[in-house]
C-alpha cells in the first residue's frame, strides 16, 4: 500500500501531497533505479558500492537553489576523495542534466533522473504529486547502506545545512 501524506510542503504556495515515508536515520538505505545522463539504467548502490554516499534531493537542476546546491555538492566531492559519491537526483529529463552539467562544469557528482521510474521519490518519501517534482532533502549514506543522515527541508527553496552533511560525512569516514 503506498502511503501519501498531505500538507507537509508547499509548492507554489499549494499544499502538496507527498508519497511514500520519510527515511530515518539507522535505517537500511533502500536501493533505487536511477536513469544515467546517457539514458541507461541502474542501481544507486551497486553504481556506487564501497562508498559512503551523499544522496541530495532536488525539484530541478535549471533553478537558482537547485544549482546552487548542486555545484556545493560538486565543489565538496572533489575534496572528500575516492570514498565519497555524491549522487544528485532530480525529474529532469536525463538529456537536462547532461547539458546541465556540461554549461555548469559539473563532473564530481553523479546526477540522475527519477522522471520515468519515480523509484527513488517513492522509497524516499520525497516525490510530491500531482506536480511530480521532488521534495528537497539530503541523507548520507555508509558503505553498509545504513543511513547516518537525513534531513527534509521544510521549504523547498532552504537549502541543506552543509556544515551538518559534511560532518556526517567525515563522522562516518572516521575522519
Amino acid at each position: 500500500m503506498t502511503i501519501k501524506r498531505h500538507g507537509l510542503i508547499k509548492y507554489a504556495g499549494v499544499d502538496q501531497t507527498v508519497i511514500g515515508d520519510d527515511i530515518q536515520v539507522g535505517q537500511k538505505a533502500p536501493d533505487f533505479t536511477i536513469q544515467k545522463n546517457d539514458w541507461s539504467l541502474g542501481k544507486a548502490f551497486r553504481e556506487t558500492k564501497r562508498k559512503v554516499r551523499i544522496i541530495a534531493s532536488v525539484p530541478s537542476l535549471d533553478t537558482p537553489v537547485c544549482d546552487r546546491e548542486t555545484r556545493r555538492f560538486n565543489e565538496e566531492a572533489a575534496k572528500l576523495g575516492k570514498d565519497v559519491a555524491v549522487l544528485v537526483v532530480s525529474m529532469d529529463l536525463p538529456v537536462a542534466q547532461k547539458r546541465w552539467c556540461g554549461a555548469a562544469g559539473v563532473d564530481q557528482v553523479l546526477t540522475v533522473s527519477d522522471v520515468v521510474k519515480t523509484d527513488f521519490g517513492k522509497k524516499y518519501g520525497v516525490l510530491m504529486e500531482p506536480v511530480r517534482l521532488l521534495r528537497r532533502a539530503v541523507f548520507v549514506v555508509d558503505k553498509k547502506r545504513i543511513v547516518r543522515y537525513a534531513a527534509y527541508m521544510p521549504v523547498n527553496g532552504d537549502e541543506p545545512n552543509y556544515d551538518e552533511v559534511l560532518a556526517a560525512v567525515r563522522e562516518v569516514l572516521g575522519k
